[in-house]
C-alpha cells in the first residue's frame, strides 16, 4: 500500500494506521474509552477531501474498520446483558471465516469453468434411437437350491475323482467271448489250456487269470447247454468241445 493512500489516524493515545488500531483495540491493549470517534470520522473525512483519485474499495476497508471501533467502544459504554449472545470478537471470527469460505468457492468455480465442458469441448455418442434389447436374465432360485449347489461346488473342491486302472485280469465275459469265438473249432475235445490266450499263458503272474477266466466261462456256456465239459480223473486236465445240435 502506497504511504500517499494510508490513512493516518493521530488522536491522543495512539498514532499510526487505522488497521494496527483496531488489532490492538480488539486485543484490547488500547483503552477504547480515551478514544475520540468524532475526531476518528473528521480524520477519515478530511483524508476523503485530500484525495484527488479515491479508491472506493480503500476508502470502504478504511470505513469499515472505523464502524468496528465505534462498535467496540459502544459495547464498552453500554452494559452487556447476561443474556446477550452477540460478541463483537466472536462476529469478527465468523466474518473472517466466511470470507475464506467465500474465496475458496470462487477458485474452485474458476478452475471448474477452465475445465473442459460438455458439448463444447466433449461429445458423447448419440442416442441409442429407442433401440430396446429383447434379452432380460431373470434367475428365481429357492434358499434349498442355492445351499444344494454351494455344497455342490464345495464338495468338487475337496474331494477328487479317483481313477482305478484296469487290472490285467481275463474275465468270465472275456472267456465266454473267447470260447465262441472258437466254435467250428470244438467239434472234439480240447483242453483249456490251448484256449487260454497266449498273452495270459506266457505269463507266470497272468497264467492263473487266464486259467480261471477259460474255466468260469466254461461253466456258465456248459449251464446254458453250448458246450460239453469233462475231466477224466481228480487234478486231471479239464476238456470242452461244442455240442452238436
Amino acid at each position: 500500500m502506497n504511504d500517499s493512500l494510508d490513512f493516518k489516524v493521530n488522536i491522543n493515545n495512539f498514532n499510526g494506521s487505522l488497521e494496527v488500531l483496531l488489532d490492538l483495540a480488539k486485543s484490547q491493549k488500547v483503552d477504547l474509552e480515551t478514544i475520540s470517534i468524532t475526531k476518528l470520522a473528521d480524520q477519515f473525512l478530511e483524508f476523503i477531501k485530500n484525495t484527488e483519485n479515491v479508491n472506493l474499495e480503500l476508502a470502504s476497508e478504511y470505513l469499515l474498520m472505523a464502524t468496528w471501533l465505534t462498535y467496540l467502544k459502544s459495547k464498552l459504554l453500554l452494559p452487556e446483558s447476561e443474556e446477550e449472545e452477540f460478541k463483537a470478537l466472536e462476529v469478527a471470527e465468523k466474518l473472517k471465516i466466511q470470507l475464506k469460505k467465500l474465496e475458496l468457492i470462487r477458485l474452485l468455480s474458476d478452475q471448474m469453468l477452465k475445465r473442459k465442458r460438455l458439448g463444447k469441448d466433449i461429445f458423447f455418442r448419440g442416442m441409442k434411437g429407442n433401440i430396446k434389447s429383447i434379452y432380460s436374465s431373470k434367475y428365481s432360485l429357492t434358499l434349498y437350491e442355492i445351499l444344494k449347489t454351494y455344497s455342490t461346488i464345495v464338495m468338487t473342491k475337496d474331494f477328487q475323482t479317483m481313477n482305478i486302472p484296469k487290472l490285467p485280469v481275463l474275465t468270465t465275459e472275456e472267456g465266454i467271448k473267447r470260447i465262441k469265438n472258437l466254435f467250428g473249432n470244438l467239434k472234439d475235445w480240447k483242453s483249456i489250456y490251448e484256449i487260454v490266450p497266449k498273452v495270459f499263458y506266457s505269463s507266470n503272474n497272468l497264467k492263473k487269470t487266464g486259467l480261471s477266466g477259460i474255466f468260469s466261462g466254461s461253466l456258465e456256456l456248459a449251464k446254458e447247454g453250448n458246450i460239453s465239459i469233462k475231466q477224466n480223473k481228480l487234478f486231471d486236465d479239464v476238456f470242452i468241445k461244442e455240442k452238436n445240435e
